[in-house]
This record gives structure tokens, sequence and C-alpha cells, in this order.
């Protein structure tokens, strides 16, 4: 049996004994965030529970989104459009984009990253066929250089989106992944 299933069988045996004793009542809630607020975060296991805990923030207040590095890499990819829905459709007037110090894709070393890959099998002729398709494998792996200025290129892009309107508030936020500190990188409320 491999390692993944054994993961599987843990979760999906905890599973059963969380919902037998009706563990799920504590969390109800409903799918609009009380605090009509989306965050935007990375996926840093630091802050799983220390983000919402730091910002005061309990199940049910707000919409929360989380990818490598907390960026906004495209304008119609899957995090503005996730964006752009929780705002529509979820009522949220305020976005937070939420960086940390310490991020493992400030100065990301994509070509080691990329022979990691290659460790783990994928052919070096499927890079270079994605290569040759027009996907630069090493750009869209790259992280950034600064984890502020990455946040303000991520608040520009959800503010100037076509399909943003002009009252939704965009701030720009670091926390520190170990004390839960939060500096402010662009405060939207000062326009």
């Amino acid at each position: 049996m491999s390692n993944n299933t054994r993961k599987l069988d843990e979760i999906l045996e905890f599973n059963n004994e969380f919902v037998k004793n009706k563990e799920y009542e504590k969390y109800k809630t409903s799918k609009d965030p009380d605090k009509k607020i989306v965050i935007l975060s990375c996926m840093d296991t630091r802050l799983t529970d220390l983000l919402p805990k730091a910002m005061n923030f309990k199940n049910g207040d707000a919409k929360i989104i989380k990818n490598a590095g907390a960026s906004v890499l495209h304008p119609f990819g899957s995090i503005m459009r996730s964006i752009i829905v929780a705002i529509y459709e979820f009522g949220v007037d305020e976005v937070l984009v939420v960086g940390h110090h310490g991020c493992g894709m400030c100065n990301l070393d994509t070509q080691k990253l990329i022979d990691k890959i290659i460790d783990k099998g994928v052919a070096v002729d499927t890079i270079d066929t994605l290569s040759n398709s027009g996907i630069n494998v090493k750009k869209w792996l790259h992280g950034f250089e600064s984890v502020n200025e990455s946040i303000i290129d991520s608040v520009n892009m959800i503010k100037k989106h076509p399909l943003t309107p002009d009252n939704i508030i965009v701030h720009g936020l670091v926390i520190d992944p170990d004390t839960g500190k939060i500096d402010i990188v662009i405060n939207g409320y000062n326009k």
C-alpha cells in the first residue's frame, strides 16, 4: 500500500468519527462571508490557523483563496476569477492580499525546481514540448524578488481589472509567519 493511500485512509477514518460525533455543528455558517471580505494568502502551512486567528476571523467571516506566494499572476486566471465571483456573487467589498515574510516563492530557484520535476520522472522532452508550444515553464514557475513588490503587483492587478468595480477596497499586507504580526504595504482606504 502506498504512503498516499495510508494518508487518505487516516483522513477518512477521522472524517467518519467527525461526522458521527456531529463535530461539524460548530462550523455551520452560510456561504456568504459575514465580514464581506475576500483574502488572498499564501498556501504556506504556517498560515493555515495563524492567519485567520491573527486577523480575528472565524469560520464564515471571509472567503479565503490560497496559492503559492499570494500572487495574482494572470488577469483572467483562476485567482482573479475567484475574486470577481466573491465580489459579485457573495457581496464582498474589500480584498486583502496577504503575503508573508520568508515566503518560499521569493527568489525561488526555478532551475532547481525544474530539476526536481525531472528527478520525479517528468521527461525533459515534456518540458521542451511545453516550451516549444509557447509555455515558458521557467517563467511560469518563477516566484518574485520581493514580497512587498509582489503584493503591490497583485493589488494593482485586482484594482485595475476591467471587471473590478471602482468601490472595491484592496489592501496589501504582510504577515510574520512566526508571530502573526501584520504590516501594511498598501492601505486600500488611502486612494
